[in-house]
């Protein structure tokens, strides 16, 4: 079976970018106009240019910006876009509400009533629709872990990254440009998750890239697709179409939500999550290695990826990975349960060239860990100039929390 690169590693432990001046970081809470609630995953982008971010749950943002006279843009599925100034935002004091798009559902055709002719569509048009030359990405990587509801562990990279054309073979590149990190170890127990991969999980996602993690030649086999609404944004029709694997396939396969462009057929967004049933398969994808007195039970496998439009061609904006496991130890009277929460946002692109690509010697492993590489939560002077995904209160807690925790030992 073709899966995600994504792995948990194990263990048994003892107990080409220059930072810049005079910027504005532009902070922000999007939120629902009339309920009031926050809008996760909110793409915030600045207008003319290749810079953005997204909101987290919280519904909060940050933008590190030269001057004040940019332009905010604010997208949202099923929402009106909305546009402001640094100033306008200023003067509200942070606060984006968006409306809700009121409209009446269109008259479907024959095509959009069946969804697997939708994905049809889709799969024939990725060249129209993706990049056909090699692009360089800047992109801010996040990885966290919980051991039951307190973070015991976060690291955070900023990584370039060497986008192939969607219709290339070759595999996208990533380059550590600098890395931080927070663990307090003491609340591991004896047992030490490190994730492998580290950005190249985020990378593999991006399943228009790599359609062999959904959309292989057998898709129509394993996957049936059922056209669900259709939803709007930035005033377009987004087809949404459900999926679910064949009840007889005889290997672990995913369950979702793709949401596509109606306008050029692009998958905007897609959503799933791995049926984690068939246990022992499961454990044989993710595990590299396990304490021999430790039973693993995966009990989360969810992803999300996210593309964003400029200039009528989609570009990989941001993915998240979240996995779960349960750890029955022998002996002992209590489980212990893990939860890994990997997420990455391209916050600058350009199109890439000779003298900018990714040195072979530069470039990260594909078994990379990012916890291991990274050397502390330190140099303030560094990240002040880079954008990065607003931590969630939890994380800004936790932060502190294991900051402490290892100042005293």
């Amino acid at each position: 079976m073709k899966t995600l690169l994504f792995i948990l590693f194990s263990v048994l432990a003892l107990p080409g970018l220059t930072a810049q001046s005079a910027l504005n970081e532009v902070k922000g809470r999007v939120t629902d106009a009339v309920s009031g609630s926050p809008l996760v995953y909110c793409n915030v982008l600045v207008d003319g240019t290749h810079i953005a971010t997204v909101t987290n749950n919280e519904g909060e943002f940050s933008l590190k910006l030269a001057g004040d006279d940019a332009l905010l843009v604010f997208r949202f599925l099923g929402y009106m876009e909305r546009k402001l100034s640094v100033r306008e935002l200023e003067q509200s004091k942070g606060a984006v509400r968006m409306t809700q798009v009121a409209f009446q559902l269109p008259q479907i055709d024959v095509l959009t009533q069946d969804g697997s002719d939708l994905v049809r569509v889709m799969l024939e048009r990725v060249e129209q629709n993706y990049p056909e030359q090699e692009m360089l990405m800047t992109a801010f990587y996040r990885e966290s872990i919980r051991k039951g509801r307190t973070y015991v562990s976060l690291a955070e990279a900023v990584v370039d990254i060497q986008k192939q054309p969607y219709t290339s073979y070759k595999y996208d590149a990533a380059r550590l440009y600098k890395a931080r990190k927070q663990t307090d170890y003491t609340r591991l127990d004896t047992l030490v998750f490190k994730l492998m991969g580290g950005p190249y999980n985020s990378l593999y996602l991006d399943v228009m890239k790599n359609p062999q993690i959904l959309f292989t030649d057998r898709v129509f086999d394993n996957y049936r697709f059922r056209f669900n609404k259709v939803e709007y944004m930035d005033q377009r029709m987004v087809y949404v179409v459900d999926f679910e694997h064949v009840q007889y396939t005889d290997e672990p396969l995913y369950a979702g939500k793709l949401y596509i462009d109606a306008r050029n057929m692009a998958l905007k967004s897609a959503v799933f999550s791995l049926d984690l049933t068939r246990r022992d398969d499961v454990v044989r994808l993710f595990i590299r290695k396990k304490p021999f007195n430790a039973e693993v039970t995966p009990i989360q496998a969810d992803y999300r990826i996210d593309y964003i439009e400029k200039d009528g061609k989609w570009y990989y904006g941001y993915s998240r990975i979240e996995l779960g496991m349960k750890i029955n130890w022998k002996r002992k009277l209590f489980h212990t349960f893990y939860y890994s929460t990997l997420e990455m946002a391209v916050t600058d692109r350009e199109q890439s060239s000779d003298n900018k690509a990714i040195r072979f010697r530069d470039r990260l492993r594909s078994d990379v860990i990012i916890s291991d590489a990274a050397d502390g939560f330190g140099d303030p002077g560094f990240w002040g100039p880079y954008n990065v995904i607003e931590p969630d209160k939890p994380i800004e807690a936790a932060i502190r929390k294991i900051r402490k925790e290892v100042e005293k030992n």
